[in-house]
Formats: structure tokens, sequence, C-alpha cells
């Protein structure tokens, strides 16, 4: 429509012309909702409401009179109010990038002050207590312009050339150093003694093995020696001994393989075995808990199961009779007696189901009844035939 303006969400619509605004205001703030002008009489600016951003590097010197260069980035804005918005209309409206210039020019001012009251080390462990103080030393002067801060970001501090950061820092690179360098000696002096103990058993193996080979080539030397001053007994029986020396030192030789066997295989796999027993016997209790909960658990609701299901049994077993030919000869009681027996059937069957489970009030009632839980059957005059 016609002169009808509508301001951005991020902007407030200031109408200069008429009547004054809020507080005696040059103009009127609209923001959220649109507003009919008059042209030629009313003129619209707009004033952004958006989140602006400024940046700090300003060369500070510390209460110890040493040089630092800070770089910090301000996150701000205009306030939402409406005051805010005419302080900050009456200072930007002309030319709003001025919003980010002055506000870096605060914060630069306030960081000279603030660093020039701490030493280097409080600036550099206490970062964030440096953003804070700024902050809330340069709320008061940004409310005048109508400006609110929502973070201030130290990103560096350097010293250039004076090397005092790194200074600070060396007796904690020294340390870390020191300790990594104690690390690396630890792990490979482990690494050396597990070596050297590889190779102490490797050759303590190799030795025995040339020792048994040594006494078997000598036993094996002698025996042929006899055998050859002997004559043909005296050979065969040398023989017998050459045979009776291999076979020892095949012996020893399968000792010597039993011991390597018995620390390389059977002691993990008896380590095994018991971590499986101990397994099988945690399980075998947990089981046992379990059968005791559940046998010590109320029967009421077996009971009450088995009961549910006597209509059943009675509808299963009067299925039979539905193919059947049913002759009934003395009229309704002969119906009568047909119902009964049916019940009856299923009365016998829950009472036997009762029982082999064991159920208490199976017992009882196969007691009481005796011994059968089936309804007697009651006399009648009449006769039914099923074929």
């Amino acid at each position: 429509m016609f002169g009808y303006r509508v301001p951005a969400p991020d902007q407030a619509m200031l109408i200069s012309g008429g009547r004054r605004g809020q507080g005696g205001a040059p103009f009127r703030v609209v923001t959220g909702h649109g507003k009919f002008v008059l042209p030629v009489f009313r003129k619209v600016r707009f004033l952004t409401l958006a989140m602006c951003e400024a940046e700090v590097a300003e060369k500070c010197v510390t209460r110890q009179g040493i040089a630092l260069t800070v770089r910090a980035v301000i996150a701000f804005k205009v306030g939402n109010d409406t005051e805010s918005v005419v302080n900050a209309g009456q200072r930007f409206l002309s030319d709003q990038e001025q919003m980010s210039v002055l506000t870096g020019r605060i914060f630069a001012g306030h960081l000279r002050s603030i660093i020039g009251s701490m030493t280097v080390e409080e600036i550099v462990t206490e970062r964030q207590k440096l953003a804070t103080e700024v902050l809330e030393t340069s709320k008061t002067e940004m409310a005048k312009i109508g400006l609110t801060v929502d973070s201030l970001q130290i990103q560096s501090i350097d010293d250039g050339d004076t090397g005092y950061i790194e200074a600070m820092s060396a007796p904690h690179k020294a340390a870390i150093q020191r300790q990594a360098q104690i690390a690396q000696a630890q792990a490979t002096q482990a690494s050396v003694e597990a070596q050297q103990a590889a190779a102490r058993n490797q050759a303590e193996y190799t030795r025995q093995t040339a020792v048994v080979q040594a006494e078997y080539s000598a036993e094996v030397d002698r025996a042929q020696a006899r055998a050859a001053q002997a004559g043909p007994l005296a050979h065969a029986h040398a023989q017998q001994e050459v045979l009776a020396a291999q076979t020892e030192l095949a012996q020893r030789a399968a000792q010597l393989r039993q011991q390597e066997l018995v620390a390389e295989v059977v002691k993990p796999a008896e380590a095994e075995a018991e971590r499986i027993r101990l397994l099988a016997l945690a399980e075998a209790e947990r089981m046992k808990i379990q059968a005791e909960a559940a046998a010590s658990f109320d029967r009421v609701a077996l009971d009450r199961m088995l009961i549910d299901q006597l209509p059943q049994i009675v509808k299963e077993a009067s299925a039979g009779l539905a193919n059947a030919n049913v002759n009934v000869l003395n009229g309704t009681d002969g119906l009568g007696e047909i119902a009964a027996g049916l019940v009856g059937q299923g009365l016998t069957i829950l009472d036997s189901v009762r029982r082999n489970l064991g159920t208490p009030d199976g017992q009882n009632t196969a007691d009481k009844n005796g011994g059968t839980s089936a309804p007697k059957e009651q006399g009648h005059s009449g006769r039914v035939e099923i074929e």
C-alpha cells in the first residue's frame, strides 16, 4: 500500500517529522510491525539491530613495563529498548559503520588501562578475568551510545621479540620433556630387559640341546667303537647299546619338550579351565536360585490358569460329538446327562493335571471327592445312546 512501511526483523524504523517520539526523542521508533507514513511530510530511516563485530589489535604495557600486543574480537549490537535505539540512531544513523570503529576504540582504551595494572603472568594465565574486567568497565560507556556487548574474546597475546612469554613456559616445557625422556628411557629399558630375557632363554635351550646332542654323539661313537672291536655277538650287543642310547636321548628330548609344553600350553590351559569351572559353578548357582524362586512362587496363578482352561477342555471334549450320531431317549434328562458327563470329564482332566504338577489344591480336591474330582453321576430313569 502506498505510504505503508514495514521494517525488517533486525531493523528499527525511525520516523521523523510530525509529533516527537517517546521521551522527547526527535523521531518515533517502530519495530516488529508496519506503519503508515505520509509521503513528503514524514521521513523514514532504518537502523540495524543485527549483531556487529569489532576487532582490536592494541599494543599495551604491563605493570612490569613489558610491551604486549593484544588482539581481541567484540560482538555487539544496538540495544532492544527504545532508549538504546534513540541513542544509537542519533549517533550512527547517517554512518552505521562507525559503530564498529567507535566500539574498537573504546575497548582499546580499556584494554590499555587494565593491562597496565596486571603482570604478564596474570594476563597469560587469567585471560578470562581480563576479558571480564574489560567488559565490566566498558558496559556503562557503551550503554550511553545505545550499544550492548554480547561477548569479548581475547584471541592472542604477543610479546614480540622480548621472549618473556617463551621464558615463562620454558620450565614447564623442560618438565614435560624430562617426563617424556624418563618414560621413553623406562620403555627402552623394559624392552631391552625383555629382549635379554628372551635371549637368555634361547641360549639356555640351545645349550641344553647341544649338550644332549653331544652326549648322544659320544655315546654313539663309543658304541660304534666297541662294535668295531668285538665279534658278531659283541656287535649285536653294541647295537643294542646304541638303540638304548638313542632311546634315552629321545626320552630326554621328550622330557625337555614336555617342560616347554607345560610352560607354554598346560599352565594357560589349566588357568582357562579353572576360569570355565568357576563360571559354570556361578551359572549353576544362579539356575539353582532361579529354580528355588520359581518353586516357591504362589501356585494360585497356576491353578487359575488351569481353571481358565476348563471351558476349553470341555469344548474340545464336546467337539468329538459334533460328527457323532446321538440318540437321546429320555428328552431333556438325557441332554443334561450329556452336559454333566462333559463337565465331569473336564474336571477329571483338570484334577489329573494338578496331581501331575504336584498342586496342593489338586490333591485336596481329589481327597474331597474320594480320589477323583469328577462329580458323581445322578441317577436318571432315562437312557442315552451315542453311536
